[in-house]
This record gives C-alpha cells, sequence and structure tokens, in this order.
C-alpha cells in the first residue's frame, strides 16, 4: 500500500467536515471529528514561508496548527521542527487479507455488523470519549458501512466502525468497555468486521492505531495483519 493508497484510505473512510485550499495547503475543517480530519497537509510546491498561510487558515476555522505529515515528507518535517512544531502522536497502519481474517468466524452473535449504530453501542462510544462529533465523521462516510458490535456474554462489549473504499476497508474507532476487556471482544470485532468487509467486495481491511498504543498493536499483529504505513503530525 502506497503512501497515497492509505491516505485516500483514511479520507474517505473517516472524512473532514470540508476541506479548504490555501496556496500549496490542503486545510481540513475537523468540527471536534480527530487529529487527522483537523490536520493539513502540502498538496503543492512550498516554501518555508508559506506555512503562516496554513496557520492563519487553521486559526481561522478555530482550529489549533497540525500538519499531518508522511514519511516522504522529511522537508516539511524540518521546517516544522524549525519553526517550533512538536513531533506529536506517530501512528502506525496495519492491513490483513479479508479473506484470511474471516476464515475463523466468531462465535454466534458474539459480534454482528449493523446500521445504524445502536443506541447502546453510541454509549460505549461515548464512555470511550468518542462522542457526537466522531459519530458525525461516520454519518458522512459515502460507500459501504456498518458498525460492529461485540458482545461479551449477554452484554454489549465493544464497538468499531468500518467503511469501504475500493476494495480496501477500513475499521475505525475500536472501543471496548474497560471492565470487559482482554476476554476476546476485540477479536471478535475484527473478525465479524472483515467477514462483513469480505461479503461486500473487500479484499483487505486496514486500521490506524498510535505508535505507542502496544496492547492494540499485540492484537493486530496476532492476527497476522503487516505494518503498512507510518505517518505522524506535527502540532505547534
Amino acid at each position: 500500500m502506497t503512501e497515497d493508497d492509505l491516505a485516500q484510505l483514511a479520507e474517505a473512510t473517516w472524512p473532514p467536515a470540508a476541506t479548504h485550499r490555501q496556496g500549496p495547503w490542503l486545510i481540513r475543517e475537523g468540527k471536534g471529528g480527530g487529529q487527522r480530519v483537523s490536520a493539513a497537509s502540502a498538496i503543492g510546491d512550498w516554501q518555508p514561508d508559506d506555512i503562516p498561510l496554513a496557520e492563519s487558515a487553521m486559526r481561522a476555522l478555530g482550529q489549533s496548527p497540525l500538519f499531518v505529515l508522511r514519511p516522504s515528507e522529511t522537508a516539511l518535517d524540518q521546517a516544522l521542527a524549525a519553526r517550533g512544531y512538536a513531533h506529536h502522536d506517530p501512528v502506525v497502519a496495519y492491513a490483513g487479507s479479508t479473506a484470511d481474517l474471516a476464515a475463523t468466524e466468531p462465535p454466534f452473535l458474539t459480534a454482528f455488523p449493523h446500521w445504524p449504530p445502536l443506541a447502546v453501542g453510541a454509549q460505549i462510544w461515548a464512555e470511550g470519549g468518542i462522542g457526537p462529533a466522531r459519530l458525525a465523521v461516520m454519518h458522512r462516510v459515502q460507500g459501504p458501512k456498518t458498525a460492529i458490535l461485540g458482545r461479551s456474554g449477554d452484554r454489549a462489549a465493544g464497538i468499531a466502525f468500518t467503511a469501504i473504499h475500493g476494495n480496501i476497508a477500513m475499521l475505525h474507532a475500536l472501543e471496548v468497555a474497560p471492565a470487559l476487556r482482554r476476554n476476546g471482544c476485540g477479536h471478535n470485532i475484527l473478525r465479524a468486521a472483515a467477514l462483513w468487509a469480505r461479503d461486500h467486495g473487500a479484499e483487505a481491511i486496514a486500521l490506524l492505531v498510535t505508535e505507542r498504543n502496544t496492547a492494540a498493536r499485540a492484537l493486530y499483529a496476532s492476527l497476522n495483519m503487516q505494518i503498512v504505513g507510518h505517518y505522524h503530525y506535527r502540532k505547534l
């Protein structure tokens, strides 16, 4: 998966509220939907003197200056560092074959797709800090999408959002209630998401996770998902 492929997949399956072109910059209007949908990107030839243009555009939207940077953008990374921007939240992208991940189906009714999200799923998200602004991101996604509700015993235990772009699905906002973690709920949600994605024509499923989230990364590695990309932020 190329840097462009990953960026397009993430943008399509978790889109900003709006985008604005300011000189060589793409300014994303996040409206509380998260960091990536509120970050600026370079989309043209830029000079260090162009950075204040992006900063002004972000501040005009009520957003703090924030840039998302791909591994190839070393010059911009260095220019932002020289301007006082801090390195922030490195992200790792994982992907796996839907056929492989769906080969072992989760036990009956331990995880199932549905749309729109059930109230109990929205409550789990809210308790994990995924509130109305992020739910709004999910609702504005175009194309195939679903929520996956995970259950532990007779209780709702976790929830995730999955959408498809092209022939790849991306899973977002995986949240498991703290008291019900380490009981296989996240594993079952991922398997159910891969099964749904496969049945809707996706050949692979991907997800994004912060580098520091070692517990989640261990889960993805245990499912033989492979690292397919990285990015990080610079914030002022």
